[in-house]
């Protein structure tokens, strides 16, 4: 080998050697710049959210029962819609509206529920509710039912909160939703809500 290649291999190992563990930190780095950009974006949009949950609660499911309902407050600073929840308890979830039609209460799912800007929409037995079908597991009275709540804003953009409903008979230990931000079916057998 000549005395030329030899040097130039010794300056080119190390600095290859070098280059790559520069590489390997630079995409590392920038991997966590990306989730902290991520959670900083979730952090920003957990606090604008302008969406306050209270007196959530579910109703326990009937012995031998696959169905639920869970209730609640909502109030926007800003008007949102609510439309979509999932429940990881049940294998199918809708929004309802209970309503009188020519004497008969009517049950009927919906698309979605309008929030106006700094007015109380409240989810209720007889009126909205969220329907909760083909659960995993019964629900108990004491039981906490996790809810993901997916708002839709003027702009169009969505949000989602999870919050935790705390089954109990028609709302007696009603309490606030536990609630964070998150970077967004049918069975007619039950009527007692």
């Amino acid at each position: 080998m000549t005395k030329k290649k030899h040097v130039k291999e010794l300056i080119l190992k190390p600095v290859t050697k070098y280059a790559v563990l520069f590489a390997a930190s630079a995409v590392a780095a920038a991997a966590i710049i990306s989730q902290a950009a991520h959670a900083e974006s979730i952090a920003t949009s957990a606090a604008k959210s302008p969406v306050t949950i209270s007196e959530i609660w579910a109703r326990p499911s009937v012995p031998g029962g696959n169905v639920s309902a869970a209730y609640m407050q909502i109030k926007s600073s800003a008007p949102v819609k609510l439309i979509k929840v999932d429940a990881p308890v049940a294998g199918n979830v809708e929004i309802h509206n209970m309503n009188m039609k020519d004497g008969v209460m009517e049950m009927k799912a919906v698309d979605a529920i309008d929030v106006p800007a700094n007015k109380m929409v409240e989810l209720k037995p007889g009126g909205y509710h969220v329907m909760l079908m083909m659960l995993s597991k019964s629900i108990n009275k004491g039981d906490n039912v996790g809810l993901k709540l997916t708002f839709e804003g003027a702009d169009k953009k969505t949000f989602t909160m999870d919050v935790v409903a705390r089954a109990d008979e028609k709302g007696s230990s009603k309490t606030d939703a536990k609630s964070t931000s998150n970077a967004q079916e049918k069975n007619s057998a039950f009527h007692n809500h």
